[in-house]
C-alpha cells in the first residue's frame, strides 16, 4: 500500500503538464514497487527456479493484438494497455508502426512463437490476408471482438482445430475470465 505522503511526492516529480492517465500509470507503478519491497522484507519471493519456472509460462502464453493503434480511442490501444497491465505477454501487429505500454507494433506478419491468443480488432472485410497466417501461428484460440465476428473464418479455424471465441478482451481481462 501506498501511503498519502509518497502519492504528493509522487505527483510533485511528474511534469507541470500531464494526461490523468500518465498519473494513474505512475500511482500503479509506485505501488507496485512498493507492494515488491514489502514481499522481498517478508521473504515473499520466488527461487531462481520458481522464477524460470513462471518466465516460461509466461512467455508461452504471447497475446497477438492484430490492428493495433496508437490512438487511445481505439479498441486495440485500450486492450494491449489492459493486457499488459494484467501482466499478459503482448505482441502487436498494425498498419503503422507504434507502441502502447513499451509493446512495439510490427508491420508485417512476422512468425511469432508460442502465440496463445489471437485478439482481432480488424472488420471481417480485412480478414482474408490474414487467415492464412493466423491458422499457421497455431494460436489455442481467436477472439472476434465485437464488429470483428466472421463466420467464414471462424469455420476454417474450427477446421485447423482453434477456438474462435466471441468475446470482448476488455471484458474477459476486468472480469476475470482472459486464460
Amino acid at each position: 500500500m501506498i501511503t498519502k505522503a509518497q502519492i504528493k511526492n509522487s505527483l510533485d516529480s511528474l511534469p507541470e503538464n500531464v494526461t490523468i492517465e500518465k498519473v494513474i500509470e505512475h500511482l500503479v507503478f509506485l505501488d507496485k514497487v512498493n507492494k515488491g519491497l514489502d514481499d522481498s522484507v517478508n521473504g515473499r519471493v520466488n527461487t531462481v527456479e520458481e522464477a524460470r519456472r513462471k518466465l516460461i509460462k509466461f512467455e508461452m502464453k504471447k497475446t497477438l493484438v492484430i490492428g493495433a493503434s496508437e490512438n487511445p480511442e481505439r479498441y486495440s490501444y485500450k486492450a494491449i494497455k489492459a493486457l499488459v497491465l494484467h501482466n499478459h505477454s503482448v505482441v502487436a501487429l498494425g498498419l503503422k508502426k507504434g507502441s502502447v505500454d513499451g509493446v512495439s507494433f510490427h508491420t508485417e506478419k512476422e512468425q511469432f512463437e508460442h502465440i496463445d491468443t489471437v485478439t482481432l480488432y480488424i472488420g471481417p472485410q480485412n480478414q482474408p490476408q490474414y487467415y492464412s497466417y493466423i491458422i499457421g501461428l497455431k494460436p489455442r484460440r481467436v477472439i472476434f471482438n465485437p464488429g470483428t465476428e466472421n463466420p467464414e473464418f471462424i469455420a476454417q479455424l474450427k477446421s485447423a482445430g482453434i477456438y474462435p471465441e466471441i468475446a470482448c478482451t476488455l471484458v474477459l481481462l476486468a472480469t476475470g475470465q482472459y486464460e
